[in-house]
């Protein structure tokens, strides 16, 4: 299982050396956060990727829209999170 944390928070770098292997739109990802519950989604690398990765935030598809995004392709879909929020990233499971 490939996992990626840290105790405070996430900085772009960790996030992008983590994603942009192979995960980016390809794998969903188990995402937890310092406040709220975590979720499962895919990051999505859409025109606006380079800037929000920049100011380490990232469009992300949740899980129960993931089938539509990939149809559609729709970045309405998505929502935009802050990655210090993160505190832990790994490959969701296979259902």
């Amino acid at each position: 299982m490939l996992t990626f944390a840290r105790n405070l928070h996430m900085v772009n770098e960790m996030i992008t050396k983590f994603l942009e292997p192979g995960h980016v739109e390809k794998l969903a990802v188990k995402i937890e956060f310092k406040k709220r519950n975590s979720m499962v989604g895919i990051f999505v690398k859409s025109n606006d990727y380079e800037d929000l990765k920049s100011k380490n935030f990232w469009r992300i598809v949740s899980e129960i829209k993931i089938p539509e995004w990939k149809k559609t392709n729709d970045n309405s879909l998505s929502k935009i999170f802050s990655g210090s929020e993160f505190t832990r990233l790994t490959v969701a499971k296979e259902q």
